[in-house]
């Protein structure tokens, strides 16, 4: 079996690059297919991969404002000369399952989820602060490319869903049904404690639709310690919003990370995800999360037994939460063994399974079709 990669874009490290990570690590002889690929905004072992990016890697100031582009992405994934590979697996929020693939190759798409900035258009203009003007401007824009995604997904001859929320959707916007397959964690990189101090934690990115200034207006009300890990754009505005009970400790490194998770009380996990390895791998420390009820977290949080959810996207709802919150209800042994399904191994081995099986199916049927070919030739 000759098979290929492909993913929207390697500009900036994420979620997204995680599961290629993993999925590398399955076919490490597989070249990796992008629209744009910036090796300084990567990790430098990437750079030891065989990485093929389309002509878009050239344009001016694609890799920092790799949005700006936006109309020239379906050009570059319908480049792709993909007709020597029996498969291809996309890995995409965006682009990727657009790819042009003859026939004898099948196509598997590991959707991240279908691309909120065209079909979720409305909440994530209001997170990004997308103005009136940039609003009438995008709309025959996001129509053209509405059209080019719900097409693209056609080619795609199976889906892989990260969580029941992204199969909801690839339902729903792309009419097609999804196995689910959880992205992968590394639970071995985290630890039990035997202790645990008085404070909640978050690890995020400070921005916009993660909802980290929910959990600062929450913790504003209770007073209790919060720390938070995490940079980015919206980490002033937070700060400032902030009471001194809350403590910004920016990117931390991994031994403090480890240690920081073991002995928070609970981790805080306020924003709706697609699915969310962070309070998966705060599991993996064998300490409770306290997550929106909603996304991912429906699939990670067992209420009484990992943790708590609360219903409603409201600092109050949140603060109810956490006033209810015992954390001698839970087992730090459980969480953890619960948190192990989500292993990077039993990803690995879950989506070889699956590329196996449906190569075996789909070679099944060529071989089936040549030869009833053969039969009518004769």
């Amino acid at each position: 079996m000759k098979l290929a990669i492909c993913v929207s874009w390697l500009n900036q490290y994420g979620g997204a690059e995680k599961v290629l990570e993993a999925a590398h690590e399955l076919f490490p002889e597989a070249p990796i297919y992008t629209t744009i690929y910036w090796p300084q905004g990567m990790p430098a072992e990437y750079r030891t991969w065989d990485i093929r990016a389309s002509a878009l890697n050239r344009l001016p100031f694609i890799h920092r404002h790799h949005q700006l582009f936006l109309p020239f992405y379906p050009l570059g994934v319908e480049s792709f000369d993909l007709s020597d590979y029996d498969v291809v697996l996309s890995i995409t929020s965006a682009f990727a399952h657009g790819i042009l693939t003859p026939p004898q190759t099948l196509h598997i798409c590991y959707c991240l989820t279908p691309a909120r900035f065209l079909w979720s258009y409305q909440s994530y203009a209001q997170r990004e602060g997308l103005g009136r003007l940039a609003d009438l401007l995008l709309q025959p824009l996001l129509n053209y490319l509405r059209l080019w995604d719900r097409q693209a997904a056609d080619r795609v001859d199976h889906f892989i869903a990260i969580s029941r929320e992204v199969q909801r959707r690839i339902r729903k916007y792309y009419r097609r049904e999804s196995t689910i397959i959880y992205p992968p964690v590394e639970t071995a990189r985290f630890h039990l404690s035997d202790s645990y101090d008085d404070y909640f934690l978050i690890v995020s990115r400070l921005i916009p639709y993660k909802r980290i200034d929910l959990a600062v207006r929450a913790f504003n009300q209770l007073g209790l310690p919060l720390k938070i890990v995490g940079e980015g754009r919206d980490r002033a505005a937070l700060e400032a919003l902030a009471g001194p009970n809350i403590e910004f400790l920016g990117w931390v490194d991994e031994a403090q990370l480890q240690e920081l998770l073991a002995r928070a009380k609970a981790f805080i996990f306020p924003g709706l995800e697609d699915f969310g390895i962070a309070p998966v791998e705060a599991m993996a420390a064998g300490r409770p999360v306290i997550a929106y009820a909603g996304g991912g977290a429906l699939d990670t949080v067992v209420p009484g037994v990992t943790g708590e959810l609360f219903t409603a996207l409201t600092p109050e709802a949140l603060a109810q939460t956490v006033r209810d919150f015992d954390p001698a209800r839970y087992d730090p042994p459980t969480i953890r063994r619960h948190a192990e399904q989500f292993d990077r191994a039993v990803f690995g081995q879950r989506l070889r399974q699956f590329i196996d099986r449906q190569w075996a199916a789909h070679r099944a049927a060529l071989y089936g079709e040549l030869k009833t070919t053969e039969q009518q030739g004769e």
